[in-house]
């Protein structure tokens, strides 16, 4: 994480925060557990998104091999927005998308529900994290939702299925942002 903050030219601040959320999704990574996902939620600049970047980064660095798929474990990274702008400009891409083999989906919250698209409805990131859930992929969440912020937004579907599929780590901490 310290290399992650000073690339950002930042100050790393060590604190007992960030080494119990960082042990808490070591503990989750490391475990034989049932869920699939992590949700990482708490307010803005607590340091949930570097979090998620130091793993993507370790699992670089680490590069493990994936027999199965014949490559090495790697995490992709997508902003919320992001994922319902390529449902509506490049479907293909974001069917590939539903798929990979682990996602991070960052700032959850902070894109439209709904997009229009020639007179259709989509609800590209409910429809990603659904398929998601059902193929129980790898997947993990940063929001600044809290989880009855979640519930409403996405619905008691989506809601339930989280509290199935996601292991959370609540960041109660102050922003790391001055």
């Amino acid at each position: 994480m310290q290399v992650e903050v000073e690339y950002r030219k930042g100050r790393f601040v060590k604190s007992e925060a960030l080494q119990q959320q960082a042990g808490q999704m070591a503990a989750w990574l490391t475990s034989d557990h049932a869920k699939s996902g992590m949700l990482l939620c708490g307010k803005c600049g607590n340091g949930k998104t570097t979090l998620v970047r130091a793993f993507q980064s370790l699992l670089n660095i680490l590069n493990i091999r994936n027999d199965y798929y014949n490559t090495t474990w790697g995490i992709r990274i997508m902003e919320a927005r992001d994922i319902t702008h390529l449902c509506k400009t490049k479907y293909q891409e974001w069917q590939r998308l539903c798929h990979v083999q682990m996602l991070a989906i960052d700032d959850l919250g902070t894109e439209p529900t709904e997009v229009l698209d020639f007179g259709n409805v989509l609800n590209p990131v409910v429809d990603l994290l659904t398929k998601r859930y059902n193929e129980q992929l790898f997947t993990i969440i940063t929001t600044n939702l809290t989880p009855a912020e979640i519930r409403e937004k996405y619905g008691d579907r989506i809601a339930d299925r989280f509290n199935e599929m996601m292991e959370k780590i609540i960041f109660k901490n102050d922003t790391y942002r001055v």
